[in-house]
């Protein structure tokens, strides 16, 4: 089982429709450490990056309906784009991917690790 890793662009969901912010994520999973989760990193404004740890199935959920789990919401946005809200001490991230590249990550975790049946 080898770990994956994916780079994306996430879209910084404002209140303003002029800052329209695009960032790079990371995208993680290495089923080693923990096959049931993945791990998103978003860069952060002082202390370095952020990194939010969530099941893997909430991400896969996520792209179909509306699902939460502790600090982690995530819901589709019309057909091909998907918005995550990530809360956190510092406040509260909102950001908004290409289903089509979560989907490809999402692939890429099953073929490095299938879910145990």
């Amino acid at each position: 089982m080898s770990a994956v890793e994916q780079f994306a662009r996430a879209h910084v969901v404002t209140d303003s429709p002029d800052d329209q912010l695009t960032v790079p994520a990371v995208l993680r999973y290495d089923p080693e450490a923990d096959p049931q989760a993945v791990r998103i990193g978003l860069p952060g404004s002082h202390e370095g990056s952020h990194e939010w740890t969530f099941a893997r199935q909430l991400l896969e959920q996520g792209l179909r309906a509306p699902t939460t789990s502790g600090d982690v919401h995530i819901w589709p946005c019309g057909r091909v784009q998907t918005v995550m809200e990530f809360h956190s001490a510092q406040g509260v991230a909102v950001v908004q991917f290409d289903a089509s590249a979560l989907i490809r990550f999402l692939r890429r975790t099953y073929a490095a690790a299938p879910v145990p049946h």
